[in-house]
């Protein structure tokens, strides 16, 4: 049995992109059994939890839980960080391939299990986060000088290396994050290409009631779905701070549908309190739901510059949905090379109000069709298909 063990700390049960990741993943393997019996694979996904189980979801999928540290505020993730928590999972599957999908002490937590309990055992990354460049250059570029932000980001990519030293590659799903990997010196990367459900997201999915309502009476009114993270990384701030810029440029109370949660969300909450067509609907977990907001809203806010792939942006781009997107980043990938969209050009909420103000003035229904159009050539299938090659690439790499 070719068996693939996955550890990640950026899981969380109210995530966005990884949590999709994962899911889509699973489900993949779940499938997998059923397509090809004579397939021999076994996925087990270690999820961080509240207590420590095992969850046998099929031949080809289990989910083992382990207790994990939760992080205070509002978020929901738990941290695996102890070699008692990693080494009774290697011990019990001896996989052949082991992937970290977070960069903060558990791939080298997980190296050293690996070694103690199942040296045979060959490790991937996934680069799900761009943290030398997101989390530290930036901010600290931002807070105290793009020269302190050059050598902060340096020493973050060396700690990525010492993070992931000894592993046999890292996955990357944007050409940017793969050239910067390269660039940086870290392990064999690899690109794959993550996914996207353009059968369940889809303009189909547009619900009249729910347009209807959003309109509130005014079919002119400009309507905009923001499931993300409330933080400033995903633009949180330039989405409120341009609300008011918005209402005088239009003429009329643009409807803003925020989803999620996050330290930003008391903000949220008092901008919905205090203007009628902000609307917070907390997390929503059903997939149906999030497809029928993206699909009733005109056009999808991508302000994040530092995705490394942008799931919901290509979720958003499957429901027919033209994107101001980010000047860098994944963002910036899929809304260049689609032309389905308006590339932001400063990051303020004066340029926001701009850039939506002649996105909403365009040709939107050419841009909802190149949209659509871009989304439908990604697919998870292909995805975990080209992972699962490169997988037995790996392992088969001593003898080859």
């Amino acid at each position: 049995m070719f068996t693939i063990v996955d550890f990640n700390n950026f899981w969380s049960p109210s995530g966005g992109g990884v949590r999709r990741y994962h899911l889509q993943k699973m489900a993949f393997y779940e499938r997998l059994a059923s397509r090809d019996p004579g397939a021999g694979v076994l996925s087990v996904f270690v999820m961080p939890d509240s207590k420590t189980f095992t969850e046998a979801k099929s031949e080809s999928l289990v989910i083992e839980h382990v207790q994990a540290f939760k992080f205070p505020g509002n978020w929901e993730y738990r941290f695996i960080w102890k070699l008692s928590q990693v080494e009774p999972v290697l011990a019990k599957y001896k996989p052949d391939i082991i992937e970290v999908g977070s960069p903060y002490i558990l791939p080298t937590v997980v190296r050293r299990a690996a070694r103690r309990v199942s040296p045979e055992s060959k490790l991937v990354g996934f680069w799900h986060a761009d943290f030398p460049v997101t989390y530290v250059g930036r901010p600290v570029a931002k807070k105290l000088g793009v020269g302190l932000g050059t050598f902060a980001r340096k020493e973050a990519f060396w700690y990525a290396r010492k993070e992931f030293k000894g592993f046999d590659c890292i996955q990357a799903s944007s050409k940017e994050a793969m050239a910067r990997l390269r660039k940086n010196s870290l392990p064999d990367p690899r690109w794959i290409p993550l996914g996207c459900d353009i059968e369940m997201f889809s303009p189909t999915k547009r619900d009249e009631s729910l347009v209807a309502e959003l309109k509130a009476g005014n079919p002119e009114r400009l309507t905009m779905f923001f499931p993300h993270r409330h933080c400033n990384e995903k633009g949180i701030d330039l989405v409120l701070g341009a609300y008011d810029i918005l209402t005088q440029k239009l003429g009329h109370e643009p409807a803003i549908v925020f989803a999620g949660t996050g330290p930003s969300l008391p903000l949220v909450e008092e901008a919905a309190s205090k203007h009628e067509h902000i609307r917070y609907i907390g997390f929503v977990n059903s997939i149906d739901e999030m497809a029928r907001y993206y699909a009733s809203v005109d056009l999808g806010l991508a302000l994040s510059g530092w995705e490394t792939f942008g799931l919901s942006i290509l979720e958003s781009m499957a429901s027919g949905n033209a994107q101001i997107g980010a000047s860098a980043g994944a963002a910036f990938e899929h809304v260049t090379e689609s032309g389905a969209g308006i590339i932001l050009k400063e990051r303020t909420p004066e340029a926001l109000a701009d850039a939506i103000v002649e996105l909403y003035h365009s040709d939107m229904a050419a841009m909802k069709q190149k949209a659509r159009a871009y989304a439908e050539k990604f697919s998870w299938n292909d995805c975990f298909k080209r992972q699962l090659d490169l997988y037995r690439q790996i392992c088969n790499k001593d003898q080859e």
